[in-house]
């Protein structure tokens, strides 16, 4: 323990020293100059009642003389502030972890299963920061970067039944009987729809290098720190742009390795991927590939021996980079023993001098 203010105790001890010795001084005991003189008190002084009250009054009057010098010394050390020094620590840093997603309807097998997947990874992680960003024709920052886990969950949570009516909405056994089941679907997907279709009707959709251009400037502090940062981002590549984007993949891909972003890339099964076309699946796989692995990243493909699950995990084995750790020094007040015994020793002396007076 340290004090802040040391000269309190400089400047206040020797004043309390020579405050003590200067009523010594002027009370200690002189001989009679005037008042009236009482004969034959050595008899009342050899009485044991007397000796005894008169042991009493000294141990009283020593503690009462300890009380009150104890609290002024209690009362300079508390103005002297004492304060501990601690050192906490943050933890490494380690990676900041975007998940950004096509939320066109044509991956919803692909991102639901990926959501399921992620949602155990995000229970685990520990001093990783994690953010959702999704798009379609526009993007949504559905998740700032944050570490806290448990809201995470329950975004993903809703991401999951956003997907689960994307897949029913696909399916052939779709109802459009426009009974109560339809219109609660269709609020619902209308719902996370409306953030994503910003103009679509003159852009168009599937806007994949806005959605990761956005996804790279959501990063916090992207200029400014350290850190390891990561986009895992899942979709089919199949861009149906109605004018020409502000920027493509490649241009956003380039934003990535300017800003030391790694890449980790999803592409959906070929049995699932909306074109029909080998063609354009080959194609836009084989683009988003490049563009991935540029980035230092890995690429998965979905397929029957490869699940969602199964690249999840591939992910979570990727090293991340280990930096400083981050400790913080600061000075912390301990004032809370001293105030305790300022206190008890004020009580006492008061109970002393109610009994001295009695």
């Amino acid at each position: 323990m340290v004090l802040k203010y040391p000269l309190f105790l400089k400047i206040g001890i020797p004043v309390l020293v020579l405050l003590i010795a200067a009523l010594l001084w002027f009370g200690r005991r002189k001989k009679y100059s005037s008042g009236r003189k009482v004969a034959n008190t050595s008899f009342f002084r050899k009485l044991p009642e007397y000796a005894d009250r008169r042991r009493i009054r000294l141990l009283l009057t020593v503690l009462l003389v300890i009380c009150i010098i104890g609290s002024m010394v209690m009362a300079l050390i508390l103005a002297a502030r004492p304060y501990t020094t601690e050192r906490t620590s943050n933890g490494v840093k380690k990676r900041d972890i975007f998940l950004c997603l096509d939320v066109s309807y044509s991956i919803c097998y692909l991102n639901y299963d990926l959501v399921q997947s992620l949602e155990e990874v995000v229970a685990g992680l520990s001093g990783d920061r994690f953010g959702i960003t999704i798009f379609n024709t526009s993007s949504v920052l559905y998740v700032p970067m944050t570490d806290d886990y448990e809201f995470i969950i329950s975004r993903l949570e809703e991401l999951k039944e956003y997907f689960r009516l994307q897949k029913i909405y696909q399916s052939d056994d779709f109802s459009y009987n426009f009974d109560e089941e339809y219109y609660k679907t269709m609020e619902t997907l209308e719902y996370y729809d409306s953030g994503t279709l910003v103009n679509n009707y003159t852009k168009g959709s599937s806007l994949i290098g806005e959605g990761l251009a956005s996804c790279v400037y959501s990063f916090p502090k992207l200029a400014k720190e350290d850190r390891t940062r990561v986009i895992i981002m899942a979709t089919d590549n199949a861009e149906m742009a109605l004018q020409t984007p502000l920027i493509e993949l490649d241009g956003a891909v380039d934003l990535c390795i300017k800003n030391h972003i790694t890449m980790f890339g999803l592409f959906p099964d070929q049995d699932t991927y909306s074109l029909g076309t080998v063609s354009g699946y080959e194609q836009n796989l084989k683009d988003f590939k490049n563009g991935v692995e540029s980035t230092g990243g890995a690429f998965y493909q979905q397929s029957k021996t490869l699940t969602v699950e199964d690249i999840v995990k591939d992910i979570q084995k990727q090293e991340a980079m280990m930096v400083d750790e981050l400790i913080i020094t600061r000075e912390v007040d301990q004032p809370v023993p001293f105030i305790i015994a300022l206190v008890i020793l004020m009580s006492l002396s008061v109970v002393t001098g109610v009994i001295l007076r009695l």
